[in-house]
């Protein structure tokens, strides 16, 4: 075996910087890591909400979760609160962590699938922890002590400023040893015998060598695509929308622990609330609405004055082709991009990152690691495709031509299937490790109004007597449990306040 020894990244921001920290921590000096950014370049910074994946890349760096939340101005996330989505003024809540409690074999939405044929169901939301206590602007960690109670079930992410964890990040990885290069690429050097990259060449006539090269220069894969030439898989006639206006804004008293997502007309608008302000955004459709359209709806629905003018992003849904090739691989918006509808951003970036890592190459670079890293990347990403086409696939709206399309349009057999089998008994199954699990898709598809044709016959092995016991007993549990927690705004300033 040949080791490598020089890994450079190209770009900072989460994507370089989550890189950089991570191999520093793991590897501990084994190899020569180099990072290169420019300032004058600048960084889109807006993906600020995280799903619970997250708590393991803190984990992995040995960080103090109260320390990490008060360097990032960050809050804590229980789950998205959809609005709009299945129809105008309706609402629901996708939580993190689990719902009710099984019984026997079957799941607990089988059971709330007979009672609200029945009319004896309380509203979905009722019977998870961390949906109810996002609706009571509850919260608090998952006490593991508890044993079976669901306060030892609770499931969190973090809202965070993604410059303030850039920066943190940065800080992170140089005291580790990762070499900092400011600078701009200018060209790319390949080697004549296979087309590896030898090099890359700055502005100032700066050669860097590398064996294994980490391309995070963001939409314009200057590695990956510039200069690999790998090509993209383009999903713009599923996911539509392919512009962003972001607006942070001043906090407001609505200090929720959970994410807002607001469809409009041709689109839809985030709101993720920090220590120190509100991110607010408008993901739209350019084809069905204007710029200065969108904008006036972002900014008409803010609740909090302006910090700043919208700043704008322009984007195309789809992946690289290969986000490894030859010795290059492409980590955050150099090797795809999803909509942040389900705050997936970066998780796909840690776990492009550690799948690197578990598939570390040597200088042979063998294709059989290549080829299982992409594989299992390309099986993340078009299964987090699926669920985010999902949200506007079933749809009940008519009101627009956005959602006219959407509501009409033919979806990958890969979801199509899921949404049969859901509709025939109210069954979902986990593929291999698929990122979201049964509960999230029970969430989304109930929420969003598809309801299936028949629960599952082994319900009536319950009476129904049995099955309202069971149901009411969940409901009333979680309440208790809700009803003695800190609101998140009480539990924050007591835990992990961010300095002013």
């Amino acid at each position: 075996m040949k080791p490598l020894r020089r890994i450079l990244i190209l770009g900072g921001g989460s994507s370089g910087w989550m890189t950089a920290a991570l191999l520093a921590r793991l590897f501990q000096g084994m190899y020569d890591v180099t990072l290169v950014e420019s300032e004058e370049i600048g960084t889109i910074g807006v993906g600020e909400a995280t799903i619970p994946a997250i708590k393991k890349y803190v984990d992995l760096l040995g960080l103090d979760e109260n320390e990490f939340i008060a360097r990032t101005q960050a809050s804590f996330k229980l789950g998205i609160q959809f609005e709009n989505w299945w129809q105008q003024g309706d609402k629901y809540i996708h939580g993190f962590g689990v719902i009710g409690q099984d019984w026997e074999w079957l799941r607990c939405h089988h059971y709330w699938l007979k009672a609200r044929e029945l009319g004896r169901a309380e509203d979905f939301a009722a019977y998870s922890i961390n949906t109810a206590a996002a609706l009571e602007n509850k919260f608090v960690r998952a006490q593991p002590n508890m044993g079976d109670s669901p306060l030892s079930q609770i499931a969190h992410a973090y809202h965070m400023d993604a410059s303030l964890f850039a920066r943190f990040l940065s800080a992170y990885a140089q005291e580790r040893g990762v070499r900092r290069v400011e600078g701009r690429m200018v060209d790319v050097a390949l080697r004549a015998e296979d087309g590896f990259i030898q090099s890359v060449t700055l502005a100032d006539g700066q050669v860097l060598e590398a064996d294994l090269f980490i391309d995070c220069s963001g939409f314009r894969g200057l590695l990956i695509e510039g200069a690999l030439q790998t090509g993209f898989e383009d999903w713009s006639h599923w996911l539509p929308c392919d512009s962003a206006l972001a607006l942070p804004c001043a906090r407001s008293e609505n200090f929720t622990p959970y994410t807002r997502s607001i469809a409009h007309g041709s689109g839809w608008q985030w709101r993720i609330p920090l220590q120190h302000r509100t991110g607010n955004g408008h993901v739209y459709a350019k084809d069905f609405i204007s710029d200065d359209e969108a904008a006036a709806i972002l900014t008409g629905n803010v609740d909090g004055a302006a910090m700043a003018d919208p700043l704008q992003v322009r984007f195309k849904a789809g992946k690289r082709r290969k986000l490894w090739n030859r010795n290059c691989v492409a980590v955050g918006l150099a090797g795809g991009f999803l909509e942040p509808l389900e705050s997936t951003s970066l998780h796909l970036v840690q776990s492009g990152i550690i799948r690197l890592i578990r598939l570390f190459p040597d200088l042979t670079f063998d294709p059989a690691n290549i080829a299982e890293f992409n594989r299992q990347s390309d099986f993340e990403y078009e299964r987090i495709r699926d669920f985010i086409i999902l949200h506007y696939k079933a749809t009940a709206r008519d009101d627009t031509p956005f959602w006219n399309y959407c509501r009409n349009m033919d979806v990958p057999d890969t979801l199509q299937c899921k949404i049969d089998l859901w509709m025939a008994n109210g069954r979902i199954f986990r593929e291999d490790e698929e990122l979201f699990a049964e509960e999230s898709w029970i969430q989304v598809f109930i929420g969003q109004g598809l309801i299936p044709r028949a629960y599952d016959p082994q319900v009536n092995l319950k009476s129904d007597v049995q099955l309202t016991q069971y149901l009411s007993n969940i409901a009333a549990v979680i309440g208790k449990c809700v009803k003695v927690m800190p609101t998140h705004a009480e539990y924050v300033a007591k835990t992990c306040p961010a300095a002013a």
